[in-house]
């Protein structure tokens, strides 16, 4: 069982001097996913947030091998990193005992979005890669247009509410259930406001043979317009309201690892937000209905999901 104390005592792979916003959830969640494995570790990571702000010519934050893809082609970029080190290993040129981990890094732009044949292909080929998204609802580092892992009725620079729309029409990409889907030995959603249930997927997803997937929800005071101080809270709503239900599926089985005691209205998730706020006028009621039925239901076919693998 993991302790907050220990962890802390490790040697920290993504260093103090990174030019990340404050409050940013990048930050809290690579600590944690990085310390989920003392293995030597290589990263590609696409264009975003987290290059952008931890490669800031001269300087670099990274404290291991790391390599910057374009947008489109972390996924491509490991996954050829990895076929190599497997090439050298039978080539006798590698030592067959030798461990190393490969570790793909996007944004929900650069994935959901931008970087997404790459990583379908990647994860369909079989590589033993773990694919980590970052998802902030938005293409945060280029001046907060809407992605497809933008919730319904945000508010995004291309996707503006005002007297002709009330934010974003369209539902949310389930990017998570996509990878699934690809039949990959383990995929995972998480929270940084829950700590250990981070760190414990992401030691698995290192650990399994093959590609794993990690959806990590990121807090982003920038493009969610609330108060930096509570982001913690408001990813705990996001769990408690389930509109980010923590979940994995392993070997095509589904399991819920957090439920809410007493679900919340999705309000709760809501209101703290800038980019929510026009959606509690009178004249758009009617779309705050429509989000908590649409999250009602994910939440109801999860549990089916859930519930079904159980009984196999």
């Amino acid at each position: 069982m993991a302790k907050l104390k220990d962890l802390a005592q490790m040697e920290d792979r993504l260093v103090a001097g990174h030019g990340m916003c404050l409050g940013c959830g990048i930050p809290l969640i690579m600590k944690i996913v990085l310390r989920a494995t003392e293995d030597p570790l290589i990263v590609a990571n696409a264009t975003g947030c987290l290059e952008v702000c931890t490669t800031i010519f001269p300087r670099t934050s990274w404290n291991i091998s790391w390599v910057h893809s374009a947008f489109e082609n972390a996924a491509s970029t490991i996954a050829g990193v990895e076929s190599m080190y497997q090439a050298l290993k039978k080539k006798g040129r590698i030592p067959q005992d030798k461990k190393v981990k490969f570790l793909g890094i996007g944004g929900d732009g650069g994935t959901y979005d931008i970087g997404l044949q790459a990583l379908s292909g990647a994860m369909e080929r079989g590589h033993d890669i773990v694919y980590l998204c970052y998802d902030n609802n938005a293409y945060a580092n280029t001046g907060g247009q809407r992605s497809s892992a933008t919730p319904v009725g945000a508010s995004a620079t291309t996707s503006p509410s005002g007297t002709q729309s009330p934010g974003k029409l369209q539902r949310r990409k389930d990017l998570t259930k996509v990878m699934a889907a690809h039949g990959i030995p383990y995929a995972a959603q998480a929270s940084p406001g829950r700590w250990k249930d981070l760190y414990n997927k992401a030691k698995k997803a290192f650990e399994v043979e093959g590609p794993a997937f990690l959806n990590v929800l990121c807090l982003c005071p920038t493009e969610w317009k609330y108060d930096e101080a509570k982001g913690l809270q408001l990813a705990q709503d996001a769990v408690d309201t389930c509109v980010w239900p923590l979940y994995e599926v392993e070997n095509g089985k589904y399991k819920i690892n957090y439920k809410p005691r007493k679900k919340k209205p999705i309000t709760e998730w809501l209101k703290p937000q800038g980019r929510f706020r026009h959606l509690f006028k009178e004249e758009n009621a009617s779309v705050i209905q429509r989000i908590q039925k649409e999250i009602d239901e994910e939440w109801e076919e999860l549990n089916r999901l859930a519930g079904f693998s159980q009984q196999k």
